[in-house]
């Protein structure tokens, strides 16, 4: 929940396939590459994967051109049922947030809700002033649940 001091952008879909496949598409960064709305930003992206191979401990640094960006990833929970990573963001501004994404199995397909939660920083205010996180990145979120129903069900 989002406070003065932080920011929340939440967007759900329902996806035609099992929990379990959904899981493991975001559980494990190498699968990013099929679905993340970001993925297409620079088809010359630097990708570092390290950790372990999947779930909690995973990693995933990017680097990449002005639209990309640079960061990195780490999967800090996993549970069949929620995947829970940390995002620090170096480039084109430093930040740090929390993606959670939960999953409810509802009969035969999976109700997927993603959220970004993080902290007011000195420059998401000034940006706030033209344009709110939710409108910036809500579009990028709808992207990528288009994107990983997609890849769920191919």
């Amino acid at each position: 929940m989002a406070t003065k001091d932080t920011y929340e952008v939440v967007r759900s879909t329902e996806i035609a396939a099992p929990a379990s496949t959904v899981h493991g598409l975001i559980a494990d960064f190498h699968e990013w590459t099929k679905w993340s709305p970001w993925e297409d930003l620079d088809p010359a992206l630097e990708r570092t994967y390290g950790g372990s191979d999947r779930g909690t401990g995973a990693t995933y640094a990017w680097k990449g051109n002005r639209k990309a960006g640079q960061g990195r990833m780490e999967i800090k929970g996993d549970t069949p049922d929620e995947v829970v990573v940390a995002v620090d963001f170096v480039k084109p501004f430093k930040s740090s947030s929390t993606a959670t994404f939960s999953l409810e199995e509802t009969g035969s397909s999976t109700h997927v809700t993603w959220t970004m939660v993080g902290p007011r920083t000195f420059m998401t205010k000034v940006m706030g002033v033209f344009t709110s996180m939710d409108k910036m990145i809500g579009p990028d979120f709808e992207k990528g649940l288009d994107q990983l129903s997609k890849a769920a069900t191919a």
